[in-house]
């Protein structure tokens, strides 16, 4: 839920631009529509204000300033999920501990905590989980993020301390940016509220270049498009004290579990599916209806059935459909899904046209050049919006977990080999190799092999150079990677339990997950809606992680492990399916040679793309030649290019409004 923004004086004799802050807070509207609060600190005096779209509730309080002599500030936008009266308003103040916060997101198990706090003496005076942050903060200070089964970004004042302290939860879910601008701290939910502050737009080179080449990695470590916009590392808090920031890591998923577990196949998988339906129970709690989109795939087909299973009332699930591309249209599933649990679906079928209209406006939301999936994503939140429903569950992250894509695979062979394993080796390669044709089975081999001779690092920096084509002219491309020193690629680890462990972890951390999160966040509250991940529980998640790889993988069946938790709890036709599609939209398949070539080769070759002065002119024409002949083989790469222009028009070359 929500929306923040904050200054702090790192230098106590600086003052606060008021209209700067609402400013921020303002570009944020969207994320919480109902309801705007401010706060100062000024000589350890907190002092909250009105903002226009406060509740009648605080018509009583001032308006913020234009200049504010204070130390700190916050500001707020809210989207009503729990406690939803005035009680839940932010800023909230622990006046009596002398703590203030403002947060983003849900803490999932605020219930059970509440119950444990006021065991120890505390008392409430809202329903929130908010109120539920301060009194732990104050009863376990740092140890209280431990603590939290949720997603989670905010910022609280220590009085007494005098400290600032800013958290993000274990995976990254929501999200925290801050900037330096002179001697004040400036922080927030999204991207766009920092470059407003000074209106500096500096790019990072190296994200843009990583970001073009691999679409997995838009969101990339603490990095982001902006040289000097750092965004807070999952698992991490960031700290002032006496002005000096500080970062820290309080969770990570440990090495030394991995592939550590004792449990027998069938124990695991129990586990599995009682951690996974808990994990569902508790991201129900809401105030407000909650919904769940559907894809009609095993993920959002167990969560839709385990979520049915506990509400009073029909589910409303939200799908998207395209009929030009079969692959793409799952009616059929969605609708054996719904008849199976009872549920409401809701449907809708993007246009080539539609999706093409909203770009612009979706790559403001995103702050980053947007994937072609965007064009499903925003219209089913937007179908949710119009529906009123402000919380949705969705399947993010089993992938990452336990082996979903193509690439595991080469990295299970890899370790066989690597560890010795070969009685088993030739029957598996050849169940995985089975029906493809040769050149994909020579093309399979060679990737397994090169899997067990180079590092994690290594082989992305071979997957950079070669599946795809570099569309920046050569002194740009030279110039990223001088920028980068070199090491364009720091972020991606290798561990000893293995090659597979290895891949997961960064499909976690680093090269698909958090680029799908940041998709995930903007384009659901760009429609005022909280997005919630069921299979990013981190009890879930660790137990994955200690699993073997042989409960993951079994060529060439992925998710294994998955699969048999969740087959009692989804229908039969759903477990059976084999021709399940990634999600996405049909733009590089279809519509760009298509419904939209006219306008897209308009704008490749305009004046304002030719006058950018970083695309290979010739080369990106060639390709797009050979793609309206029907060359799929660089689609995607055109497909990212359109998206990075339209993004420089609307987050670059105009003013952030």
């Amino acid at each position: 839920m929500c929306g923040i923004s904050g200054i702090y004086c790192l230098d106590a004799r600086a003052g606060i631009d008021g209209a700067m802050l609402e400013r921020m807070t303002g570009l944020i509207k969207h994320r919480g529509p109902d309801d705007e609060g401010y706060l100062d600190i000024h000589r350890g005096e907190a002092r909250h204000y009105r903002g226009n779209d406060s509740i009648s509730e605080f018509d009583n309080l001032p308006s913020l300033p234009q200049k504010l002599a204070a130390t700190l500030a916050f500001g707020f936008r809210r989207l009503s999920i729990l406690d939803l009266s005035a009680a839940g308003h932010q800023p909230m103040s622990d006046n009596k501990h002398g703590l203030h916060i403002v947060f983003n997101g849900e803490i999932y198990n605020h219930v059970e905590l509440r119950e444990e706090l006021k065991a120890l003496g505390y008392e409430f005076v809202s329903g929130s989980d908010t109120e539920v942050i301060l009194k732990a903060y104050h009863a376990w200070k740092d140890a209280c993020l431990q603590r939290f089964n949720g997603i989670w970004a905010f910022a609280l004042w220590d009085a007494e301390a005098g400290r600032l302290f800013c958290a993000r939860d274990r995976f990254g879910v929501k999200p925290f940016y801050y900037k330096v601008i002179g001697k004040k701290l400036v922080f927030g939910s999204e991207i766009k509220q920092l470059v407003d502050a000074d209106d500096q737009k500096d790019l990072n080179l190296p994200m843009l270049l990583r970001g073009m080449k691999i679409n997995g990695m838009l969101a990339y470590g603490e990095e982001t498009y902006f040289k000097n916009i750092k965004a807070l590392r999952p698992g991490h808090f960031l700290s002032v004290n006496n002005g000096k920031i500080e970062t820290k890591e309080y969770y990570t998923l440990d090495p030394e579990t991995f592939e550590s577990s004792k449990l027998s196949f069938e124990d695991a998988a129990q586990r599995y599916r009682e951690l996974f339906l808990d994990a569902v129970r508790l991201q129900l709690r809401a105030d407000i209806e909650v919904g769940s989109c559907l894809s009609g795939g095993l993920d959002s087909s167990a969560i839709v059935s385990a979520a049915s299973s506990m509400t009073e009332k029909p589910l409303k699930t939200f799908s998207a459909w395209f009929g030009e591309v079969p692959a793409l249209d799952e009616r059929k599933w969605i609708k054996e899904v719904c008849r199976s649990a009872g549920c409401v679906s809701h449907l809708v079928s993007p246009s080539a046209a539609a999706a093409m209209a909203d770009f612009s406006d979706a790559a403001f939301y995103n702050d980053l050049p947007l994937g072609a999936g965007f064009a499903a994503q925003h219209a089913v939140m937007k179908l949710a919006q119009a529906q009123g429903i402000k919380v949705l569950l969705d399947g993010q992250g089993s992938d990452e977990l336990s082996g979903g894509y193509r690439h595991a695979q080469y990295r299970y062979f890899a370790d066989l080999i690597r560890r010795g394993e070969l009685k088993t080796l030739p029957s598996q390669l050849g169940s995985y190799l089975a029906g493809k044709n040769a050149a994909d089975k020579v093309s399979s081999l060679i990737k397994i092999a090169l899997s067990g001779i180079f590092s994690e690092r290594k082989l992305y920096g071979y997957e950079l150079k070669h599946l795809r084509f570099d569309p920046f002219v050569p002194h740009f491309t030279l110039k990223a990677l001088k920028s980068s020193q070199g090491n364009i690629f720091t972020e991606i680890k290798d561990f000893a339990p293995g090659k597979l462990s290895s891949f997961l972890y960064n499909m976690i951390y680093t090269t698909s997950l958090q680029t799908l999160l940041h998709y995930e966040d903007r384009m659901s509250m760009a429609a005022g809606i909280e997005s919630r991940v069921p299979f990013l529980d981190h009890r879930l998640v660790e137990l994955v992680f200690s699993l073997p790889s042989s409960y993951k993988i079994k060529p060439p069946q992925g998710k294994l492990i998955h699969r048999a938790a969740m087959q009692s709890i989804v229908p039969e036709a759903i477990f059976k399916r084999t021709d399940k599609s990634i999600f996405g939209a049909p733009f590089h398949q279809l519509w760009m040679r298509n419904q939209l070539k006219d306008e897209i080769g308009s704008l490749f070759t305009d004046h304002v793309f030719r006058g950018r002065g970083i695309w290979n002119l010739p080369l990106i024409n060639a390709r797009w030649q050979s793609y309206l002949k029907g060359d799929n083989s660089q689609a995607e790469m055109l497909f990212n290019i359109l998206s990075a222009e339209i993004w420089f028009r609307r987050m670059i070359d105009q003013t952030i409004k």
